[in-house]
C-alpha cells in the first residue's frame, strides 16, 4: 500500500489518541515515516504496560509500516478477540490488509466497518483507498466524496483524492479515451494548482494521443526549478520526436545536456545523457550515437537503460541480432521491462521471426495491460496476415492510338505465418481506334507464397491468358517464379523466372508472342541515408527475337517524414533482331534520367505518392530526346479494413511501350481486409 493513502488515516486515528502525553514521541515518530523506531519505542513502553490498547494499536501499525503486514494482521487480530467492537482497533486491522496488499481481502471488512459507521470519516477514507487499490476508481471516487462531505476541504481526503483520480486518468488513457482523462486531470488541477505531478501525467497522455503542441505546453508549466527545467527540456525533446521534428530534439537534448551537468541528481543525469543519445539516434548520427554508447557501456556496464540504448541503435541500423541479444539481456536482470519485452517483440518482428513476435508482444500485453504500443504491433501483424481481395479498374492510351481499358479482382488469404494464396482475374479490352483492331483478354492467376526461411520466401504464380479476336483465340499459360531474400542487413534481393504474353496492342496480342523473363533484382540500403536499385533481365521471345535489359538507380533519402528521395537512373537495352514495324525493338536504347520521389500524408487516413523524373534518352543513332515520367496517387482509408486509392501514370520513354510512344494510365483500387483476424489467429492464441 503506498503511502500517500496511509498517512491522511493514519493523521485521523492519532488525534483521538495522542492526548496520553508519555507517548508523544511515538506518535510523533510514527507521523514522520519513522516506523523502525517508532517499532521500538513502543515495543519498550509496552514491557512497563503491556495492556495499554493505545501503545498496542500504535505498535502495531509501526510493525506493519516497518515491512511486517503480516506480523502487524495477528496483533490487531488478538487486539480484536479483546476489543471486539473497538472502531480503533477494526480500522487499523482492515488497514493492516491494504498494507500486505491484501486488497480483495480488505473490502468486506470496509463494507462492514462504513455499513455499521457511515459517516465516520475515517472508514469512509479508507474504504476508498481500498477500492482505488482495486482499480475500480469510478467508485472510490464515490466514496472519497463521501469522506469530503463529512469533513470538508480535508487535506487528507483531497490527496486521496489525487491519487484515485491519477489511477482513473490512467485507465482512461489506456482505453484511448483520452478526453475523458483530460478532464480527469484538469479536475485534479483545480484543487491542486500546477501540480508537478499531474502535470507530468498530462504532458503523457499528450504524447500518447500525438498532441505535440499541448504536450511542449504541458511540460513547459513543469519548469519552475533547474531539476525540473531539465525534466521539462527532456520530455520537449520526445514530444518534438513523435511530432517528427528530430533536429528539434537534438537541439533541445543538447540544452538539457549542458544544464544537468551544474545538478548533483545523477539519477537526472542518466535520463538526460539517455535522451540525447535517442535524439542522435533519431538523426541517423549512428557513428556519434555508437560512440556515446561505448563509453557508457565502459563506465557503467550494469544499468539497463544503456543495454536498452544500445539495441534501440541495433534497431535502427538494422542489426538486429545485436537489439535482440540486448533485449534478452535485459529481460533477463528483470522479466516484467517495458522496453525488455516490446522491445523484443519489435526487433522479432524486424527479422521477419513472425510467431515469436506475436509471443513476445502477447507477453508484453500480459505485464501492460491495453498498452497502446504493443497493441499497435499486434495490429501491424495482423494486418500483415489478414485476408483480403482487392478490386481495379483502369484505362490507358497513347498516341498511336491504341486504348485499353479494364478491371481486375485478386484475393489473398494467410493460411499461416509461413504460408498464404492468391487468386487473380484480370479482364482486359484492348483495341486501335484507327483500324479498328480489338482484342479481349481473360487472365486467371493463382498463386502461394512460402516462406522458407525469416526474410526469405518462394513465390509460385500458375494461370493462363485467353485472348479472343474478331476471327481467332488462343490460350497459354503464364508462370512466375520468385525467389526473395534478404542475404545481408539492409540489402534484399529477387530472383525470377516469368513466363507471359505480350498484350500491350490489339495487333501485338493477336501476333500471340510469348515472353520469357530471367532476372534478379538487387537493392542496397546504407545508414547514411544512401541507396542503390538495380534491375538485370534476360528475355527470349516466341518469336526467336532475344532482350537485354539494365536498370539501374542510385538514390539518396532526403528525409523520412514525408518520405522523399532524389536520384539518377540508367537505363540500357537491345534486342537481338530489330522489327520496329511490329514493335518497339532497337539495337541499342539508353536513357539517363533524374528523379524524386515523394510519400506522405495529408492526415492520419490520407496518404499521397508523387514521382517523377526527367532526363535523356537514345535510340540507336538517332539524335537524343527529352524523356519525362510522372506517376501520382492518392489513398484513403474510408474504414479500418477499407482502402481506396485513386491513381495515374504517364511516360514517354520508348522502353515504356512497345512502340515507343507517349503512354498514360488512369486508375482506381479498393481494398478490402474481409476478416478482422488472421485466419489462424485463434489457433495461434490457443498455443502461445
Amino acid at each position: 500500500m503506498n503511502a500517500r493513502f496511509l498517512i491522511p488515516v493514519f493523521l485521523l486515528i492519532t488525534t483521538t489518541i495522542s492526548g496520553q502525553g508519555s507517548m508523544n514521541e511515538g506518535f510523533q515518530l510514527l507521523e514522520s515515516g519513522s516506523f523502525e523506531e517508532a517499532e521500538s519505542f513502543f515495543d519498550a513502553y509496552l514491557e512497563s504496560d503491556p495492556n495499554n490498547k493505545t501503545a498496542l494499536i500504535c505498535y502495531g501499525r509501526a510493525v506493519g509500516l516497518s515491512g511486517e503486514p503480516v506480523k502487524a494482521i495477528n496483533l490487531f487480530s488478538e487486539l480484536k478477540k479483546v476489543y471486539s467492537d473497538d472502531f480503533e482497533v477494526q480500522i487499523n486491522y482492515n488497514e493492516a490488509h491494504l498494507w500486505n496488499a491484501q486488497y480483495g481481502s480488505a473490502r468486506p471488512l470496509y463494507e462492514a466497518l462504513v455499513t455499521a459507521n457511515p459517516d465516520n470519516f475515517a472508514a469512509l477514507l479508507g474504504y476508498a483507498n481500498t477500492l482505488s487499490n482495486l482499480k475500480e476508481y469510478a467508485l472510490a471516487l464515490e466514496w472519497v466524496n463521501k469522506a469530503l462531505a463529512v469533513q470538508p476541504g480535508n487535506e487528507g481526503a483531497k490527496v486521496s483524492g489525487k491519487y484515485i483520480k491519477l489511477g482513473y486518468a490512467n485507465e482512461l488513457v489506456t482505453k484511448k479515451q483520452y478526453a475523458r482523462g483530460e478532464a480527469m486531470l484538469n479536475e485534479i488541477l483545480m484543487d491542486f494548482p500546477e501540480d508537478k505531478e499531474t502535470l507530468l501525467n498530462l504532458a503523457n497522455l499528450y504524447l500518447i494521443s500525438r498532441n505535440v503542441p499541448m504536450a511542449k505546453n504541458a511540460f513547459q508549466r513543469i519548469a519552475t526549478s533547474p531539476k525540473d527545467s531539465i525534466i521539462a527540456l527532456n520530455g520537449i525533446a520526445l514530444a518534438a520526436h513523435i511530432g517528427e521534428k528530430d533536429k528539434e530534439a537534438l537541439k533541445t537534448s543538447r540544452i538539457a545536456l549542458k544544464k544537468v551537468v551544474s545538478l548533483k541528481d545523477q539519477e537526472l543525469r542518466d535520463q538526460t545523457y539517455e535522451r540525447f543519445v535517442q535524439a542522435l539516434i533519431w538523426n541517423s548520427r549512428f557513428k556519434e550515437a555508437k560512440r556515446a554508447v561505448d563509453s557508457l557501456e565502459q563506465k557503467k556496464p550494469g544499468p539497463l537503460w544503456v543495454k536498452s540504448l544500445r539495441a534501440t541503435l541495433g534497431m535502427y541500423t538494422a542489426d538486429f541480432k545485436s537489439s535482440l541479444k540486448e533485449y534478452d539481456s535485459i529481460l533477463v536482470q528483470d522479466s516484467t521491462s517495458f522496453d525488455g519485452n516490446l522491445g523484443k517483440a519489435n526487433a522479432l518482428f524486424a527479422s521477419d521471426k513472425i510467431m515469436p513476435a506475436y509471443s513476445a508482444a502477447f507477453k508484453t500485453l500480459s505485464l501492460y495491460k491495453e498498452q497502446t504500443d504493443a497493441q499497435g504491433l499486434v495490429e501491424k501483424l495482423n494486418g500483415l496476415h489478414n485476408s483480403s481481395t482487392q478490386g481495379k479498374a483502369f484505362y490507358t492510351f497513347d498516341n498511336g492510338n491504341n486504348i485499353a481499358y479494364g478491371s481486375q479482382l485478386s484475393g489473398e488469404i494467410p493460411f499461416s505465418t509461413k504460408f498464404r494464396a492468391t487468386v487473380t482475374y484480370q479482364y482486359r479490352i484492348t483495341e486501335n481506334t484507327i483500324t479498328f483492331k480489338k482484342a479481349l483478354s481473360h487472365i486467371v492467376l493463382a498463386g502461394a507464397t512460402y516462406k522458407l526461411l525469416p526474410k526469405t520466401n518462394l513465390k509460385a504464380v500458375l494461370g493462363f491468358n485467353n485472348a479472343n479476336f474478331d476471327t481467332n483465340t488462343y490460350t497459354q499459360p503464364i508462370l512466375d517464379l520468385r525467389l526473395q531474400l534478404q542475404p545481408l542487413p539492409l540489402q534484399n534481393a529477387e530472383l525470377g523466372y516469368q513466363r507471359e504474353v505480350q498484350n500491350f496492342n490489339a495487333d501485338l496480342i493477336e501476333r500471340e508472342i510469348v515472353m520469357n523473363h530471367f532476372g534478379l533484382n538487387y537493392n542496397l540500403n546504407t545508414t547514411f541515408n544512401l541507396g542503390w536499385y538495380t534491375q538485370i533481365m534476360h528475355t527470349r521471345q516466341s518469336d526467336d527475337n532475344n532482350r537485354n535489359l539494365v536498370f539501374t538507380s542510385l538514390y539518396y533519402n532526403v528525409f523520412k517524414k514525408p518520405a522523399f528521395k532524389v536520384g539518377v537512373n540508367y537505363q540500357y537495352m537491345s534486342f537481338a533482331e530489330q522489327v520496329p514495324d511490329i514493335y518497339f525493338s532497337p539495337d541499342q536504347y539508353q536513357a539517363i534520367e533524374v528523379f524524386a520521389d515523394l510519400r506522405g500524408s495529408f492526415s492520419e487516413k490520407s496518404t499521397y505518392l508523387l514521382n517523377c523524373a526527367t532526363g535523356l534518352q537514345k535510340v540507336e543513332d538517332d539524335p537524343q530526346s527529352v524523356v519525362f515520367r510522372l506517376e501520382a496517387g492518392l489513398n484513403q482509408q474510408i474504414s479500418k479494413r477499407v482502402i481506396g486509392s485513386i491513381y495515374g501514370k504517364y511516360s514517354n520513354i520508348a522502353s515504356a511501350t512497345a512502340t515507343g510512344f507517349n503512354f498514360t494510365e488512369i486508375g482506381v483500387r479498393l481494398k478490402w481486409n474481409f476478416t478482422k483476424t488472421p485466419l489462424f489467429y485463434k489457433k495461434m492464441l490457443a498455443k502461445l
